[in-house]
């Protein structure tokens, strides 16, 4: 754990510690915030970090996306807990370079950021319709329901 933490400090990434895990918030735009856990092994690096919590509908299109976007990634894969929420993780070496380990936080950042909106999309697209109706009733803003305004103009 020491050597995890040392290499983050020399790499300037902010982080916590708890237990025998390593905390790293990434900033994102669409999920405004990724937490990811590193939690070293003698033999191995975990990484985790929670993308979204289990889809509302369309649990085998959201799945199917996901397995197909498992085969772009690098380091890391999606899958899904025992309650269906959907996470990001990693099985890696125990000792990465500061480039591998800031590609892996990269890549977490990447793809829960960049597919989060896709994901809403896919499993929650009742809710966001629902939502969007009752913002435009009450006079509500839309701002942070604008990009999917497309989703509002299919119903």
């Amino acid at each position: 754990m020491a050597a995890l933490t040392a290499q983050l400090d020399r790499m300037g990434v902010e982080h916590k510690t708890a237990e025998q895990s390593a905390i790293v918030v990434l900033p994102g735009t669409r999920k405004l915030k990724t937490v990811c856990l590193l939690t070293p092994a003698p033999d191995s690096l975990r990484v985790e970090a929670f993308v979204c919590r289990n889809p509302e509908e369309n649990h085998a299109g959201v799945h199917e996306w996901l397995l197909q976007r498992n085969r772009r990634l690098f380091g890391i894969a999606y899958t899904v807990d025992a309650q269906g929420d959907i996470y990001l993780v990693g099985q890696l070496p125990p000792a990465l370079s500061d480039e591998d380990l800031d590609r892996v936080l990269g890549q977490v950042l990447e793809a829960s950021d960049g597919d989060f909106n896709k994901i809403l999309e896919r499993g929650f697209s009742t809710s966001i319709k629902r939502e969007w109706e009752w913002r435009v009733d009450r006079g509500e803003s839309l701002a942070n329901l604008e990009q999917f305004r497309h989703l509002a103009d299919e119903s």
